[in-house]
């Protein structure tokens, strides 16, 4: 069986209504990077920090998969399928997407502020300041925030070097180190990105240009398509 690896972005999450910080109608309208996106910023004032996030996360809760999350999840079918995302979302799995890593952690979770590999479910929107582990540290989103490392992006070139088709969706790769993942596909597998913008030119890459709803539909009946023994 065929391995498709795909790379999302901020794209495919905002068919489903969820804004980025680059968007001027969104939460990130009234917030700086640096208020609540931080380590800074949750030592300085957590409860700003919480409040933000627990708005995002009821954002994230009352959104729905769209077209192109369902089209993914269905291809698994035919594929060995493994999604990894910069999205903090769950989407994807909701959708029904088995194998899903998440570069920048997942709004739906708390983690130990002392040990980050403690990781808890946030059961409903709200997470209450000051809550705590079971083990007793204090609990912070578990989410990647600016200045801090990428744990997962090793995880995620590995998994991009054995892919036999490549497909990046909703991401402009200018972002990085995430969007060095395109570096790590091999140089003979089949490399697709789905983008409505016409500025986009990435050599070795077919460029769909079309927004993610209506793009990855297609491009998975063409995979289904396609003799690729």
């Amino acid at each position: 069986m065929k391995k498709v690896v795909v790379f999302t972005g901020s794209g495919i999450s905002a068919e489903s209504g969820i804004k980025t910080f680059r968007d001027h109608d969104g939460l990130w309208e009234n917030y700086k990077i640096e208020e609540v996106a931080t380590p800074q910023a949750w030592i300085r004032d957590p409860g700003t920090v919480l409040s933000f996030y627990n708005m995002c996360r009821k954002e994230v809760i009352q959104a729905r998969p769209n077209a192109a999350h369902i089209a993914l999840a269905d291809l698994e079918t035919y594929f060995k399928v493994q999604i990894i995302t910069q999205n903090i979302d769950d989407l994807h799995e909701r959708a029904g997407s088995s194998n899903v890593l998440h570069l920048h952690g997942e709004i739906t979770k708390a983690r130990s502020s002392a040990d980050a590999s403690l990781i808890y479910p946030i059961q409903g929107w709200e997470m209450q300041e000051g809550a705590l582990c079971p083990k007793g540290s204090l609990l912070r989103p578990h989410i990647v925030w600016f200045g801090e490392m990428v744990p997962m992006l090793p995880i995620a070139a590995e998994l991009v070097s054995d892919a036999d088709i490549f497909i990046v969706i909703g991401t402009s790769l200018a972002v990085y180190p995430a969007a060095s993942l395109v570096d790590y596909a091999p140089y003979d597998c089949l490399k697709f990105l789905i983008d409505p913008s016409e500025s986009v030119h990435i050599p070795g890459v077919e460029i769909i240009r079309s927004n993610a709803g209506t793009g990855v539909p297609l491009l998975v009946e063409r995979l289904l398509a396609m003799d690729l023994n």
